[in-house]
């Protein structure tokens, strides 16, 4: 396995050690949480979330691991199967929740209906406030995501070329709690490249489902990493140098912009916000609204 960001080359045992030891440095080093301490693992199927609970669990962390169906027809199927089995191989915990089961819509429904949002921001908005809803109702302090650095760098270079600068000020593996009920988040995998995860789940033998996700055609996300690609491929290291980099000087460069931001909890659901009604509880009231309409509108055509 050559690694040309590092100029090495590593046999199965001793990458086995390499990438072990950079899980280890990157919990260790940003506190993201103890072999004491319960962690929620949100997993989707990919190879990023696999390998990281299959880490985790290996390492001798206590972890709980919960899968949103997201109702994306045989891509949801194929990926809930991926999980269920993995839980049952190994006979780790794993809790099972079906999106539209707790929203009424399935992510494609609500993908449809929302035109002035790109599908991915949607669905992801929606995602973080089911995992920190069930972390919080179920009395977890952290909860992890198998984010790695080609993720973590293409969000860099999207918030670099948009001068982005609240959420360059808050950009880290690790997002502190700002309210009591948002949990800690964490990204033990951010030093990682996906190449490098992918050799670790063969390695092991971790199942995943290897497609995109279908509504993700469209995300910008992939154009930077597309374009961190050719760069690393003329410069290996670079996107380890870009990220780890800003990181030892975001707080130099961005601390002005690291406001305090005071939070209320939503009207509604009762959930952190900066508003009265919480971003979520405002696109269900308005799924709602037009459902409604969309049935009245039945109705009438009906009676004629």
């Amino acid at each position: 396995m050559k690694l040309k960001r590092h100029n090495s080359s590593f046999c199965p045992e001793c990458f086995d050690i390499f990438f072990s030891r950079q899980v280890e440095q990157a919990i260790k080093k940003n506190r993201m949480f103890s072999r004491e301490e319960p962690v929620l693992l949100g997993v989707s199927g990919g190879k990023d979330s696999m390998s990281l609970w299959f880490y985790l669990h290996q390492a001798g962390y206590k972890v709980q691991a919960v899968h949103f169906d997201l109702g994306m027809g045989e891509y949801s199927l194929r990926s809930r199967e991926i999980v269920e089995g993995f839980s049952k191989q190994h006979q780790l915990p794993l809790e099972v929740i079906e999106v539209k089961s707790l929203i009424n819509y399935s992510i494609p429904e609500v993908t449809k209906k929302v035109r002035n949002r790109p599908s991915c921001s949607v669905c992801g908005m929606i995602k973080r406030h089911l995992l920190n809803r069930y972390a919080w109702d179920n009395h977890f302090s952290v909860y992890a995501t198998g984010h790695n650095l080609d993720d973590e760098a293409a969000t860099l270079l999207g918030n670099i070329l948009h001068w982005q600068d609240g959420y360059l000020a808050h950009q880290s593996p690790v997002l502190p709690s700002p309210h009591p009920k948002m949990v800690r988040k964490v990204k033990p995998f951010y030093t990682l490249t996906e190449e490098e995860i992918r050799w670790y789940a063969r390695l092991h033998d971790i199942p995943f489902i290897a497609e995109r996700c279908p509504l993700s055609k469209r995300a910008k996300s992939f154009h930077y990493k597309e374009a961190l690609d050719f760069l690393e491929e003329k410069s290996p290291g670079t996107k380890h140098m870009f990220l780890l980099g800003f990181l030892e000087r975001r707080d130099r460069y961005f601390a002005s912009n690291q406001e305090k931001v005071e939070l209320g909890e939503c009207s509604r659901c009762g959930m952190p916000t900066t508003l009265e009604v919480c971003s979520f509880c405002r696109l269900m009231e308005r799924l709602d609204s037009q459902k409604e309409r969309s049935e009245e509108n039945n109705a009438h055509h009906g009676s004629e």
